[in-house]
């Protein structure tokens, strides 16, 4: 029986390239692709491929929240996180929003198959270059106990409306793309400067960066 799998990137050649790669592979069908995290979260909606392969940087919806997303409606798809990010933040955020998997781009096409077959299994892969630093952080923080975790108090609505306001879309484009009303988002828009104590845009926008929400790519 062959393994669905989607690709979500945003970098149209890249998903061109994964699905020839991954077209060629024995029991592999690629079901579809998307290029920011919404479209990926209705293309799983719709296909239920078994492994989604997904960039963490996308617009609209970044692959941390898409991921968290997915997995509290659809707990049985795996994720793996093919990323350009290193940083430890990074993996530990992907990693918290439910991922199976986290590769480097950098990493040669056999890394990738690997790290399929492993959460196919339900095993967790991670890019051998980060992995020592990931279990190190972890046992650090597991020291440290659960007060030294960072909490903001966003809600996933919350971090939606802030990856939308950083990328520059007015409050009826959000109220659209969210199928809200511009009361709503105004009022979301509101809470969120309440609760990171911020009091522009501007502000909002280099947080939602500094938190790898968005990046000025967008």
């Amino acid at each position: 029986m062959s393994l669905k799998i989607a690709v979500a990137d945003d970098h149209g050649i890249i998903r061109q390239g994964l699905r020839l790669l991954l077209e060629k592979q024995p029991d592999v069908k690629v079901v579809g692709e998307a290029e920011d995290g919404r479209e990926i979260i209705e293309l799983v909606r719709e296909k239920s491929p078994d492994i989604v392969i997904m960039d963490i940087t996308m617009p609209n919806l970044n692959g941390v929240d898409a991921a968290r997303l997915i997995r509290e409606e659809m707990p049985d798809v795996k994720i793996i996180a093919l990323s350009i990010h290193s940083n430890r933040r990074f993996v530990a955020d992907m990693l918290r929003a439910g991922a199976s998997g986290y590769v480097l781009k950098e990493c040669l096409f056999e890394e990738l198959i690997q790290a399929i077959n492993t959460v196919s299994t339900g095993s967790i892969y991670l890019s051998p270059r980060i992995a020592g630093v990931v279990v190190d952080d972890y046992v650090g923080q597991m020291s440290k106990g659960p007060k030294s975790r960072r909490k903001t108090g966003l809600s996933s609505r919350d971090r939606e409306v802030l990856q939308l306001l950083a990328e520059g879309n007015a409050t009826k484009e959000i109220a659209l793309k969210l199928h809200a009303s511009i009361k709503t988002i105004e009022a979301n828009r509101r809470r969120i400067m309440e609760k990171l104590d911020m009091h522009s845009v501007a502000e909002l926008t280099k947080y939602a960066i500094r938190e790898g929400m968005t990046s000025l790519e967008q």
